[in-house]
């Protein structure tokens, strides 16, 4: 039963709340007075929800937290109010949940802190945050049988000792060791806090009145320190890298594996994490994608089904029930079954070309994602994204790109902040080649000779480094810290895996089929009514002049607007040295993204940012590209 109200946190028994437990035979002695309030604290899904229902039966109030939209559930257990906060990473204001957790803690007189014990490493960072803040802890250490399925062994004595506050270890789903959370509660003290910090922290009880929001202080929790009416902190990012040490020395004491396979999982785990070795096992991964994605579905498969089944197939044959009835000559014709017919080249794209791509692609993001070898790539890139205004999780859409930027750019929503998903957007159109355009570059290239390939990579690099930075300290605010879960290394499960690649190839097909849709319309329209023959002629004496490229490379850079890799191979019939090569290679790639791309582009970033990105890549790619052919020609 759920009683909605409006109470605030840490309101006194109400009478009526008296009178329901007299109903159950509870003592009214001890809730008559106001009880100490026990907050549950943890990362997301580590059980608390099992242990608060555990704790507060049937009785619970829940109410939005004032002044935000964020769900707060109030329970009783004996004498205590019993508080289920959100599930944060750490204490701070950061978002709304974290806010709201963090005025419950800094109110709470015991805080019992749920830890997912198979995700031990990532956990014990927010429990050491709380043993920094100086509150009663006792930790519940949740998922037990997990951990010995997985061939982990935690030495619980041994962690009690280095943290300073009593282990209890649960099982939530099964309810096992519930029975020692009264003692839990009971024996919750202070834990050990580092000796430099706790002298800081004790010099501000002055004014801060806790040791607890002295932290948040250090920590540049604003909101704290304009209740105080000090100035803001700046110690977040060494107070960070301490606690992750001390994170990691407690885990190397407690945790170890007691079979050959967690052993070596573990140890490929931290081989992934590290510059050293992470870094190859980097390269190795992308080429086996780029052999699975890029050779053997963009190359072999998309070749069959583009070809074979759309062209020859799909094609002649919607183009012969249509011409029935309207003339293929007509406007009408032509749009729909033209050269860029809205039900002929549209439909041959989206089934028999991108979606084998998007497949493969999610296909490879989820065995990444259910081996764990994803987040630890995350975290490996993270420190060199930061330079140019991105964390580590952008590494998937950057990823992605090389598969299709169309796709990739609707996985920039994955991204923490808007100021993100607009770098990332812009790079992945001005800098990453897409694997229909990137096979016909590989061939161009491959006959041009190696100091190509070296000219053509290295521009294509700088432009992604300068893209980047640009954006970075042009647009307001910061980058977001990297908060990642590092799961297990495991064998990916086969059920998980394509259970992930069929949903997320489903609702990428069901967003972007309408924009293609309406781009195919667009430039069947440009094309009817002769405007695209106007670009041709526009494009013309810029290819020539300061390109020094032959006049019809304007019409493959026309149909670069279209389809990227339509571009690209349009400069198969010419007749290029190798030099132009090189610079009509760096200009298709850092052309105009495809109409497919700009239609994502208008839904995800809205027509401003869209327009402004589609410009800057006519200037960036005929600027580069011109420069690159007065230096080399």
């Amino acid at each position: 039963m759920h009683n909605h109200s409006d109470i605030g946190p840490f309101q006194p028994a109400s009478p009526e709340h008296i009178e329901k437990h007299r109903h159950v035979g509870l003592d009214v002695s001890e809730i008559e007075a106001p009880g100490l309030s026990v907050a549950l604290v943890g990362n997301p899904n580590v059980g608390k929800s099992l242990v608060f229902n555990y704790l507060s039966g049937m009785y619970v109030d829940v109410s939005n937290y004032p002044g935000t939209t964020v769900e707060l559930i109030k329970g009783h257990y004996k004498a205590y109010d019993i508080y289920d906060t959100p599930g944060v990473y750490g204490i701070s204001s950061f978002t709304a949940e974290e806010a709201v957790a963090r005025d419950i803690v800094l109110s709470a007189d015991i805080v019992l802190n749920i830890v997912d014990a198979v995700h031990l490493e990532r956990d014990l960072f927010l429990t050491q945050q709380l043993i920094d803040m100086g509150k009663k802890i006792a930790v519940i250490l949740n998922f037990m049988d997990e951990v010995q399925k997985l061939g982990l062994r935690i030495d619980t004595k041994l962690l009690s000792n280095y943290l300073g506050v009593p282990v209890f270890e649960t099982t939530a789903t099964t309810r096992t060791g519930f029975d020692q959370i009264d003692t839990a509660l009971l024996q919750a003290h202070r834990g050990e806090q580092d000796p430099s910090l706790h002298h800081k922290l004790h010099a501000m009880l002055n004014v801060t009145g806790s040791e607890a929001e002295a932290l948040l202080v250090l920590e540049g929790d604003e909101a704290t320190a304009q209740r105080h009416g000090v100035t803001l902190g700046h110690e977040r990012e060494s107070l960070y890298i301490d606690r992750r040490n001390r994170v990691n020395i407690v885990i190397n004491a407690v945790l170890s594996e007691t079979n050959t396979r967690t052993r070596l999982a573990t140890l490929f785990g931290r081989l992934a994490v590290n510059a050293w070795t992470g870094i190859p096992l980097l390269f190795l991964a992308l080429y086996l994608i780029y052999l699975f994605v890029g050779k053997l579905v963009a190359q072999d498969v998309v070749s069959f089904t583009e070809s074979t089944v759309g062209k020859n197939l799909w094609e002649p044959w919607i183009q012969g029930i249509v011409t029935r009835f309207i003339s293929p000559t007509s406007w009408l014709g032509t749009i729909l079954v033209g050269e860029f017919g809205v039900i002929t080249m549209t439909v041959t794209y989206l089934l028999f070309l991108l979606l084998p791509l998007v497949i493969a692609f999610y296909l490879s993001l989820a065995l990444m994602e259910d081996s764990g070898y994803l987040p630890r790539l995350a975290t490996l890139v993270d420190r060199s994204l930061n330079s140019i205004g991105l964390n580590g999780a952008a590494i998937i859409p950057l990823i992605l790109g090389f598969g299709c930027v169309t796709m990739a750019t609707i996985t920039t929503r994955l991204l923490g902040s808007e100021r993100e998903k607009t770098i990332a957007s812009a790079i992945l159109q001005f800098a990453i080649p897409c694997s229909a355009q990137l096979a016909v570059v590989a061939a161009l290239l491959a006959g041009a000779g190696f100091g190509a390939i070296l000219i053509y990579s290295t521009t294509i690099f700088v432009v992604f480094v300068a893209v980047g930075t640009v954006l970075d300290r042009l647009l307001p605010g910061a980058t977001t810290p990297l908060l990642i879960d590092l799961p297990p290394m495991r064998l990916p499960r086969l059920d998980n895996v394509l259970r992930k690649t069929t949903y997320r190839t489903y609702f990428f097909m069901k967003e972007a089929t309408p924009w293609f849709f309406a781009g195919a319309l667009g430039v069947g329209i440009l094309q009817v009514t002769g405007l695209l023959t106007v670009w041709q002629n526009i494009l013309a004496p810029l290819t020539t002049g300061w390109l020094q490229l032959p006049r019809e490379a304007a019409t493959a850079f026309v149909m670069g607007m279209v389809r990227r890799d339509f571009g690209a191979a349009g400069l198969y019939v010419l007749a290029l040295e190798p030099h132009q090569v090189v610079v009509a290679l760096v200009t298709i790639t850092l052309f105009t993204p495809c109409i497919a791309s700009l239609m994502v582009m208008l839904k995800e970033r809205g027509w401003k940012e869209a327009l402004m990105v589609w410009t800057g890549t006519w200037v960036v790619a005929f600027f580069v590209g011109g420069v690159l052919s007065q230096i080399l020609i």
